[in-house]
């Protein structure tokens, strides 16, 4: 019978899948990240319900880059009651129009979109709305999932067939992983794992390529060390211009 461990092994063979298969992938969506912030671009990232913890995981984190804004709508959070009203939400066509519509998009910047299914009608219609304003959009998904599930959008199509740069998180149709006797339903999901160390990946690739050309690099501190506070002012002044989140 399968036990804890198994879900680490389980864990492990999707990251290796994820740096052998997608490495060249992830170099790409760096180097997106990079022209964007050499060109003084924005960055953003969206998520709905557990696929937007990847956008708590970039904002305002120790060793985090500052100028990641997140796109939080409170519809979609998890603190809602019922949690149930998150699904209905990101089904609802033209919701996704207006978050983009209040959302500073501009022509030259990056949409980080986490979507697992890819299907669900909030996001496409966000994203096909900033690929309008000239946004470069990077679809962290699972392609194997999302092939086999039909879009909710009007369009047919799943996040995978309208990003620019798409990244696979080589998880299960569904997202749990472990398969008890006698059960249905797998158990222990993997996307936030996967995608909580696939875009620190990418925030730690970023810094590499800035320093490398000898570019400032807007890290922010712990708020508990002694100075970080202080840090963190100074960056949030240095690029006021390009973080929506203060």
């Amino acid at each position: 019978m399968p036990n804890h461990k198994d879900y680490f092994n389980h864990i492990q063979g999707l990251l290796d899948n994820l740096i052998n298969k997608e490495n060249d992938h992830i170099e790409q969506a760096i180097d997106y990240l990079f022209t964007a912030t050499k060109n003084k671009r924005n960055i953003f990232v969206f998520g709905a319900s557990h696929a937007g913890i990847i956008s708590e995981e970039l904002t305002y984190r120790a060793g985090g880059l500052a100028t990641i804004n997140p796109i939080f709508d409170a519809s979609m959070m998890l603190n809602n009651v019922p949690v149930t009203h998150t699904s209905k939400m990101e089904r609802l066509e033209g919701y996704g129009t207006v978050i983009a519509e209040k959302t500073p998009f501009s022509e030259g910047d990056v949409l980080i979109a986490h979507s697992v299914s890819g299907r669900n009608t909030v996001m496409i219609d966000l994203v096909l709305e900033a690929k309008k304003q000239g946004v470069h959009v990077i679809a962290i998904t699972n392609l194997t999932y999302s092939k086999q599930v039909k879009s909710r959008h009007p369009s047919g199509q799943n996040l995978y067939e309208i990003a620019d740069l798409v990244i696979d998180n080589h998880g299960d149709k569904g997202d749990a992983a472990i398969k008890f006797d006698g059960m249905n339903q797998k158990v222990g999901p993997t996307s936030t794992v996967i995608g909580a160390t696939l875009v620190n990946a990418m925030v730690v690739g970023l810094t590499s390529k800035l320093l490398e050309h000898n570019m400032e690099v807007p890290i922010l501190h712990s708020a508990n060390v002694d100075g970080g506070d202080e840090h963190n002012r100074t960056i949030f002044k240095s690029y006021k211009s390009n973080i929506f989140y203060l």
